[in-house]
């Protein structure tokens, strides 16, 4: 429902860091209308021109806060996206992107906050992988963005 709202397809950018280009970084919207509670986001699906990236090259900033890694992201149990907030995906490619078109496949990970699921307490130790369930979006979304 809200995967045309998920990606700005405007803001594909190179990370560099300290005068070496380290990755690149994307804005995302939550899927969830209410907006979710940061401990409630376990991982991310990135596909960037046909190659996969690892949760543990992918980091999450949002609030004005720096890129966090999903374990950070476990202990922000007071800490909300809200549907409206963009957040930034840094995702760990040394190098970066080549200027031109690329195709991304994204899916958020998320447990739902909506009271408790027999499925919670698991999902706190072994969060499921995006494209398997949990969450508002339940397959990977395709987006074509720019990087200029």
């Amino acid at each position: 429902m809200y995967e045309d709202f998920l990606v700005r397809t405007d803001s594909l950018e190179n990370v560099v860091e300290n005068g070496e280009t380290t990755g690149f970084k994307f804005a995302v919207r939550n899927a969830n209308y209410r907006g979710i509670f940061l401990s409630l986001v376990t991982s991310f699906y990135v596909e960037m021109d046909g190659e996969e990236f690892p949760i543990d090259d992918i980091r999450f900033a949002v609030n004005g806060a720096a890129p966090r890694s999903m374990e950070e992201l476990k202990k922000a149990v007071f800490e909300h996206w809200d549907m409206q907030d963009e957040a930034y995906l840094y995702v760990k490619k040394p190098g970066g992107l080549e200027k031109g078109t690329h195709r991304l496949g994204y899916m958020p990970g998320t447990i739902d906050g909506y009271g408790y699921k027999a499925t919670d307490a698991e999902w706190v130790d072994n969060p499921p992988q995006p494209g398997k369930g949990g969450g508002k979006t339940y397959h990977v979304c395709n987006f074509t963005l720019e990087l200029n």
